[in-house]
């Protein structure tokens, strides 16, 4: 991996940024300060709001970390469709005694001005997420000192991000909890997602950038076989989600290993882009009929989520994880980082005795 990307932490272990109050600066500082790199998400926050958290960080640790941008999102939705949408939610907005979110409530994130705050007051890291920034504000951030990555869920994607002169390319498999990473919201790729083991060999032929592996890690041992497979470094987000620094809702932490959760799937249900949660009522029931409008239905849901967390009804709120989930531990940050080098350190041994051309017998 690039010098400039790896100078930056001693491990090989990157904290996803995840939106929505759960990557708070606590848990960042924490990742950071035990050898990793801690990650801030400014996606759904203000530009101020960022600038606040980053400066709250900065005052938890000297140690580098990273902050995550959404891209803004082409204006393709089908206004009629996510009206239907509305309409079948009208039951949801009675139960939980809320108005539906504006759909029109904005489509760029605040996207410019988080730019240009992070151009000002640079960080260490920058990251993107749902497209490839111009190559124009990647050459910006870097001579302003940041380091750049971009999130890519197939060989093609990985190729735009390399040409458009990022540092490295962060390989999201299918398997990853949350938004999935895609540069294009097209309905027709639904469910054709890459594993990521296979991603990364895809990927590793197709571009000479560092990969960063994300999609389902839980265990130091799957870090080494992101590794071995060609990566440089693993992020994870499920596997920090649980831990005391998290800033998710107790009862989402709770749900991550409770038996009533059973399994993941990706789906339109709350936001309109594929993201991956555990299955529970209001995604078996309105995810069917979802349509493709990011971030349209993510303004619509809001405040059916928020009431849902607000009255502890798990059944209605966004349960992103990953297809891990069930392994999630309930550490400290700093000492999930400890436990994932050891055991990182443990399949490394374990794969340098097989002897070279053969295998252990």
């Amino acid at each position: 991996m690039s010098s400039a990307l790896t100078d930056l932490f001693p491990h090989p272990i990157v904290q996803a940024p995840m939106a929505g109050g759960v990557s708070v600066p606590h848990l960042a500082a924490a990742v950071s300060e035990a050898g990793g790199l801690g990650f801030l998400a400014a996606g759904y926050k203000t530009a101020d709001g960022m600038y606040q958290e980053i400066k709250q960080l900065r005052g938890l640790t000297q140690r580098p970390f990273g902050v995550n941008l959404f891209m803004p999102q082409p204006d393709h939705a089908d206004a009629a469709a996510v009206d239907v949408y509305g309409h079948q939610l009208a039951g949801e907005a009675a139960w939980y005694e809320v108005e539906l979110g504006d759909p029109d409530s904005g489509r760029d994130d605040g996207y410019d001005a988080k730019l240009a705050v992070l151009l000002d007051n640079p960080v260490p890291v920058v990251s993107f997420h749902f497209g490839v920034p111009g190559a124009d504000v990647l050459e910006s951030l870097r001579r302003a000192g940041t380091v750049t990555l971009v999130t890519a869920t197939t060989p093609d994607e990985a190729l735009a991000v390399q040409r458009a002169g990022a540092d490295a390319v962060i390989v999201q498999g299918v398997e990853a909890g949350g938004h999935q990473g895609t540069h294009r919201d097209n309905p027709e790729t639904d469910g054709t997602g890459i594993g990521l083991l296979s991603l990364i060999a895809q990927v590793r032929e197709t571009v000479s950038l560092p990969l960063v592996a994300a999609g389902g890690i839980m265990r130091g041992s799957q870090i080494a076989a992101a590794l071995a497979a060609g990566a440089s470094a693993a992020q994870l987000g499920t596997a920090f989600l649980v831990t005391p620094e998290s800033g998710a809702n107790a009862l989402h932490k709770q749900a991550l290993t409770n038996p009533l959760f059973v399994r993941t799937e990706l789906t339109r249900a709350f936001s309109g882009r594929p993201a991956r949660g555990l299955v529970n009522r209001f995604m078996r029931e309105h995810g069917p009929y979802a349509p493709a409008a990011y971030p349209e239905v993510h303004h619509l849901t809001s405040p059916l989520r928020k009431k849902a967390a607000a009255t502890g009804d798990p059944q209605g709120m966004a349960l992103w994880a990953g297809q891990g989930h069930r392994m999630a531990r309930e550490l400290a940050a700093g000492r999930l980082v400890e436990v994932l080098v050891a055991e990182l350190d443990a399949a490394s041994t374990a794969l340098s005795v097989f002897p070279k051309g053969g295998t252990a017998g």
